[in-house]
């Protein structure tokens, strides 16, 4: 059963000022990871941020981080990061 998969508006800002290219990407990737299982963690794309952090999980998608919580069968994404500005996010600075 697939996952509803909602955007914050932060998301939905950050998508908008992206480049066609990275948000094709970031896009496809979400629907392809998020959609199906967003808890199966991976090496390299999806990982189970320690607590405390803003959210539950990450997902990696090129030089983007895609920040969500899964709650039920809703996948909410919370934030899309380039890597420079990730640290600061984790960190409560942003």
């Amino acid at each position: 059963m697939p996952y509803e998969i909602l955007y914050s508006d932060e998301a939905v800002k950050k998508l908008k000022g992206l480049r066609a290219f990275d948000r094709t990407a970031i896009l496809d990737q979400i629907e392809q990871v998020l959609d199906t299982n967003p808890m199966q963690e991976s090496k390299a794309r999806v990982k189970m941020l320690r607590q405390p952090a803003p959210t539950q999980y990450r997902l990696r998608v090129g030089e983007f981080h895609v920040f969500y919580d899964v709650v039920g069968q809703s996948v909410h994404v919370i934030e899309i990061l380039s890597k420079a500005e990730t640290a600061s996010y984790l960190e409560g600075l942003l």
